[in-house]
């Protein structure tokens, strides 16, 4: 696994990754020798066609599924050897998360929802860095309005803000504007790469969109469980014409 991209340290990666699920004549290798890099203060995206391991990879750099063979790291940190309460540990201190669904608790207001993660790890957020997440998601008249009070755009903002405010290693987005229509989606998307540029985050996003993509500053590709192309600066239309190339 290379240790560092241009200035950029390594946030996230995985080396000679292999994942199977089932047995025998129904095994399904979903990750195949996978060597991968994701660096800090980045934005990456994972593509790939239905089945290509993408959102598999996530989970297993995440901590959330374990690998059969090879590294798993979040920083120098091999998750490959931990415990399930270490790893338990790790994802609410060091990763972040934003899912298609936005899963925030109905009874909570806004703030309260982005604070839970913290008061679960039994940890309180910097008040300045709340107040500097809050303000640049565009958060701040909505910190007391309850989830069917908001409407999509506004809710998954307010899981993104959840995944921010601890200053996690890194930010895993899994199609996280699946659910929102364009507009909602590209604030969004928007407001990740601000995450980057402007906050020094770490996002990881998995994504079936080549218009979500073209947010990112790198793109991977995967097709059949190994790494097919690497985009710099992806585009919509380098998007699609890697996709085709895969025969996605």
């Amino acid at each position: 696994m290379h240790r560092n991209t241009g200035d950029h340290a390594i946030a996230a990666g995985v080396e000679d990754v292999v994942k199977v699920y089932g047995r025998g004549d129904a095994a399904v290798r979903a990750l195949d020798r996978v060597t991968l890099g994701f660096p800090a203060r980045r934005f990456t995206a994972i593509m790939g066609p239905s089945g290509s391991g993408k959102s598999t990879l996530m989970h297993c750099l995440a901590g959330l599924d374990t690998v059969d063979s090879g590294r798993v790291r979040i920083g120098r940190t091999d998750l490959t050897g931990l415990s399930d309460a270490a790893l338990t540990r790790l994802r609410r201190n060091r990763a972040g998360f934003v899912f298609q669904s936005f899963n925030l608790l109905p009874t909570l207001s806004a703030e309260d929802n982005i604070r839970l993660g913290l008061r679960l790890a039994g940890r309180t957020p910097d008040p300045a860095w709340f107040a500097t997440v809050v303000d640049t998601l565009g958060l701040r008249q909505r910190l007391r309005h309850k989830p069917s009070e908001l409407s999509g755009g506004q809710q998954q903002r307010v899981a993104c803000a959840r995944a921010l405010v601890g200053r996690p290693d890194v930010v895993f987005a899994d199609e996280p504007t699946g659910s929102l229509d364009s507009r909602s989606g590209a604030e969004v998307l928007g407001f990740l790469r601000t995450s980057v540029r402007e906050l020094g985050q770490t996002v990881v996003m998995v994504t079936h969109d080549p218009v979500a993509a073209s947010y990112a500053d790198h793109g991977v590709l995967l097709a059949d469980g190994r790494v097919a192309a690497h985009l710099a600066r992806p585009t919509p239309d380098t998007v699609l014409a890697a996709l085709a190339g895969l025969g996605a």
